[in-house]
């Protein structure tokens, strides 16, 4: 057909589930990764004309990832780099990609040398989106569960016919964090600047009263932005985790906030996006990035 044109595309191998022990002394370390790598650049030929001259087999991708990893992990992001820096470096019609990386946690049992079980606080996330000679980070995680028993209500909201929810000003807030946040420079310490914006966040959420989540949402953010000058913006996803007071006085009793039902959907979901004002636009490195965050 002479009206349609090829556009965007990119290829490669998705969720390759990597695992690195390091055995170099008796006490083992564990790395835990699921890597995806997808290339861009020249491949037209392929689309058009079934010409494969120019396209790196998704297997071969693959192999790379479990090449690399002999090498050490590290941290998500910089193995995702060093990644980019073979693609692009050694095949010359490969200008750019998107490689990610989700990372599962083990711990110790009872701090033996080799055992481990697995965590499920959260999991973190990493991507890197190369265009020519411009590398994007984003780092974050999902599935951290948080909840705090007070200190959290809900009111001033408007009213019409279709509207049953009471006002409140103390109820339990609970969310499932899901963040991401673009690096605006490539001299970081990510896992030590992973760790701190876990916990910034984490503090932040205990700290007074929230009239809804999205202020604890913005607040968070507001924290993250303060304390880490290379973090140009932060993304929140994160869905209310309704707990609803239990009437019990059908049966003669009270119940002074102190029995919930756990409802899980329906479920309000609030997300939002904040940037320092005179951040660059990175909105090219953000597509692919599956739902907000």
């Amino acid at each position: 057909m002479s009206d349609v044109v090829l556009t965007h595309n990119q290829y490669g191998k998705a969720e390759n589930r990597v695992v690195r022990i390091t055995r170099d002394n008796p006490r083992h370390e564990i790395e835990d990764l699921n890597v995806t790598s997808q290339l861009r650049g020249d491949f037209a030929a392929a689309h058009l004309e079934g010409d494969n001259s120019h396209v790196v087999a998704t297997d071969t991708q693959k192999n790379t990832i479990f090449a690399y990893a002999l090498d050490g992990v590290g941290s998500p992001e910089s193995f995702l780099l060093r990644l980019a820096e073979h693609f692009t470096g050694d095949f010359d019609w490969v200008t750019g990609g998107r490689w990610a990386a989700e990372q599962y946690t083990w711990a110790r049992i009872n701090d033996h040398d080799h055992s481990f079980y697995r965590t499920n606080a959260e999991t973190r996330t990493a991507v890197v989106v190369r265009d020519g000679e411009t590398d994007t980070v984003i780092a974050g995680f999902h599935g951290l569960t948080v909840l705090k028993s007070t200190e959290s209500g809900f009111e001033g909201y408007p009213k019409d016919r279709y509207t049953t929810l009471k006002e409140t000003n103390d109820r339990i807030l609970a969310t499932d964090i899901a963040t991401r946040w673009r690096y605006n420079t490539g001299d970081v310490d990510y896992n030590a600047a992973y760790a701190d914006i876990r916990a910034i966040i984490l503090d932040t959420f205990t700290q007074g009263y929230s009239a809804a989540l999205q202020q604890t949402l913005y607040q968070m953010a507001e924290a993250v932005l303060a304390a880490h000058p290379e973090v140009d913006e932060i993304k929140f996803s994160c869905p209310n985790k309704h707990h609803f007071v239990v009437d019990l006085s059908p049966f003669g009793l009270e119940n002074p906030n102190e029995v919930f039902y756990a409802a899980d959907r329906p479920y309000g979901l609030i997300e939002a996006t904040v940037q320092r004002a005179d951040a660059t636009d990175a909105s090219a490195a953000w597509v692919g990035v599956a739902g907000f965050c």
